[in-house]
């Protein structure tokens, strides 16, 4: 099933079950795809948005619930903070699963060797290529800097 769907399905589902908190969350995931589609159209793309868009969206989305979390804990607003991090839960259930610390090693020196990167220059090439197999699997803000030093 197409994530488009299975995002569709479940918020029906919530809706029946009355799962407030859950719709709730479905909803800004919706909006945020909706976006997106108004964007790329008003750029003269195509209107639709591919697996791989929806996938750095849910990603971005929970980045953002993971920094805001962070703040109301710095702040004493526990109560904001976990309905944060029950958002990150519900968006994670949609990306696929990430990848340990030997498997994104392991990612990075295939991608070096299939651009055939030589240094520094050819960074942009090997973060493409991790971009475009692992875009869900792995936080690339962390990744660049590993990137970076294997390339050096």
């Amino acid at each position: 099933m197409a994530l488009r769907d299975r995002l569709q399905t479940e918020l029906k589902e919530a809706m029946k079950s009355k799962m407030a908190d859950r719709v709730s969350t479905l909803r800004l995931i919706n909006a945020a795809i909706k976006d997106r589609e108004i964007a790329n159209r008003g750029e003269g793309g195509e209107a639709s948005v591919d697996e791989g868009e929806i996938l750095a969206i849910l990603g971005k989305m929970v980045k953002q619930r993971q920094e805001s979390a962070r703040a109301y804990e710095e702040g004493g607003r526990l109560e904001l903070a976990e309905k944060e991090l029950a958002e990150v839960k519900v968006i994670e259930e949609f990306l696929p699963r990430q990848l340990n610390a030997d498997e994104v090693e392991a990612a990075i020196g295939a991608a070096i060797a299939a651009v055939g990167a030589t240094g520094i220059r050819d960074m942009g090439k090997v973060m493409g290529e991790l971009k475009a197999k692992y875009t869900g699997q792995m936080d690339f803000g962390a990744v660049g800097p590993a990137v970076k030093s294997r390339l050096s």
